[in-house]
């Protein structure tokens, strides 16, 4: 009876030992970190949500994961030549509350400015992996309205949900949506001749299309500040949605067609003189008027004045 309890004590001591997780070591908190951070290429970075929980405390604000790798993608986007670095390789790795706090000082170059930011990453573990909770600034880090900042892009309005264009933009049967990302304006000289001449913005005055669906890559249309998505429908006969951008500004409005899944355009930029052709709807400069055939209406300046022209395109 006495070994019978002995063994049954020891039993149960195995049977909670196998069921014990071994926690997550100094150095491997290291190793994730450094994998973080060397994943901040151009070509890397379109994966960096693998790296965080499903939502974030993201430079104060919650993001959800996919909303942080959204950001990502329009720093690189904004900044391709952005690198970072973490100083001399430090790390401090703090155990607080079951999670871990990493600090560190975050060398950063964008062009041409190199700076240091006191940074950290607050870790956790889901299914035995890092995940990041929260990424910041500490409080004392000067300049935290640099570009590289998420602060900096959530005045635009076009983040907010209500600017969402929903389509079938990658042809696999389901919907996603696509949103711009537009410049911070920085300066105006004169707003009643605003153009890309009289307005400077951070980073460049240049908007990004950014798809849900992490397949289709972003989009860039330089010199565009102020614009309006369109859902022009399959127009190629590829099975996907194509995306029309309007690129707004005081005296004209040129509209893009892009194929979504690749990013190219369609045709060359539809431009309308809004000072002379006024209140033209989309049906007025574009329609689909056959298999893989769109007519497109733009302002020509014929003998001195500013008239209407149409003609029909064939798509490859």
């Amino acid at each position: 009876m006495k070994y019978l309890s002995l063994f049954s004590c020891l039993l149960i001591l195995l049977v909670f030992s196998c069921n014990e997780v071994k926690p997550k070591s100094e150095k491997e908190v290291r190793t994730f970190v450094k994998q973080w951070n060397n994943a901040h290429t151009l070509i890397k970075s379109t994966y960096l949500d693998r790296y965080y929980f499903d939502v974030v405390n993201y430079y104060e604000k919650d993001f959800t994961r996919d909303e942080v790798q959204q950001d990502k993608n329009l720093l690189f986007q904004q900044f391709p030549d952005y690198t970072q670095r973490i100083y001399n390789n430090q790390l401090d790795v703090t155990k607080v509350e079951g999670n871990f706090l990493v600090t560190f000082i975050k060398q950063v170059t964008y062009s041409g400015i190199k700076a240091d930011y006191p940074s950290y990453l607050s870790l956790t573990i889901k299914n035995g992996k890092f995940k990041i909770l929260r990424e910041g600034l500490s409080k004392n880090a000067k300049n935290q309205e640099a570009p590289i900042f998420p602060s900096t892009r959530e005045s635009n309005v076009t983040l907010s949900k209500n600017r969402q264009l929903y389509g079938d933009f990658n042809g696999d049967g389901l919907s996603d949506y696509a949103k711009v990302i537009a410049p911070v304006i920085q300066s105006v000289i004169d707003t009643n001749t605003k153009n890309s001449d009289t307005i400077t913005c951070q980073g460049g005055c240049n908007s990004v299309i950014l798809f849900s669906n992490k397949d289709l890559k972003p989009i860039t249309i330089k010199g565009a500040y102020q614009s309006q998505l369109e859902n022009l429908k399959d127009l190629n006969s590829d099975g996907a949605d194509e995306i029309g951008f309007w690129d707004i500004k005081a005296t004209t409005k040129s509209l893009y067609v892009f194929n979504a899944t690749n990013g190219t355009l369609l045709t060359e930029p539809i431009v309308i003189n809004t000072a002379v052709h006024k209140n033209l709807k989309l049906i007025d400069v574009f329609k689909k008027t056959g298999v893989n055939k769109i007519t497109v209406t733009s302002s020509e300046q014929v003998d001195g004045k500013w008239v209407l022209k149409s003609k029909v395109i064939v798509l490859k």
